[in-house]
């Protein structure tokens, strides 16, 4: 099974994410713990392009698509094939979100364009943790530190995470991450076990 989080900058995702990684000794099934970007020379190349702000976006997509292809490969695919659960911080859906909003100004429907791209090969998770928070919020917390965190990418980008509930609302388990830390994360467990628990 492969479960993913997901959720804007700032919205709590990487803290539930280690949390979980953590507490997984009080689940039954074998884990993998990963996340995208990797600490790949892919992922290295990808963490390099956050910081410039004149990264070019066409080309940034495809490194986070690299990123992401050798994930699959390496790391999660192997993982499910030995019957394990894979819980990822960020993944096929961050690369719709994100560059869907960072490509809004070349492509008439960027979000289409890019799960278009990965439709052929990637390897669609069973279920996504959304943590959902304003972009405002998303923000303040985040730090603004790089471009993709800053209010107006981080509207954009979650206006691209409800359209892709939109499309696939079963898969996904909404939680409100607006709320205090400890809420959050033990929402995500909550969430977790029962997932497995319908397996």
């Amino acid at each position: 099974m492969l479960i993913t989080l997901e959720g804007i900058d700032g919205s709590g995702k990487s803290s539930a994410w280690e949390s979980l990684r953590e507490h997984a000794a009080d689940l039954d099934p074998d884990f993998t713990f990963t996340r995208e970007p990797t600490e790949s020379w892919y992922g290295e190349a990808v963490q390099r392009s956050i910081q410039e702000d004149d990264a070019d976006s066409l080309a940034e997509l495809f490194l986070y698509t690299a990123d992401h292809a050798a994930h699959l490969a390496n790391t999660v695919q192997p993982a499910l094939d030995r019957g394990e659960v894979v819980v990822s911080d960020r993944y096929s859906d961050s690369r719709y979100a994100y560059q869907g909003a960072t490509l809004e100004d070349r492509l008439d429907d960027p979000l289409a364009f890019v799960r278009e791209i990965h439709e052929p090969w990637t390897r669609p998770p069973d279920a996504t943790i959304y943590l959902d928070v304003d972009a405002e919020t998303g923000a303040e917390r985040s730090g603004g530190t790089n471009k993709f965190e800053r209010v107006e990418h981080l509207r954009a980008v979650r206006a691209n995470y409800e359209r892709l509930i939109d499309d696939d609302p079963d898969r996904f388990v909404r939680i409100d991450a607006t709320r205090a830390a400890e809420a959050v994360r033990a929402d995500v467990f909550d969430a977790v076990e029962r997932l497995l628990s319908e397996q």
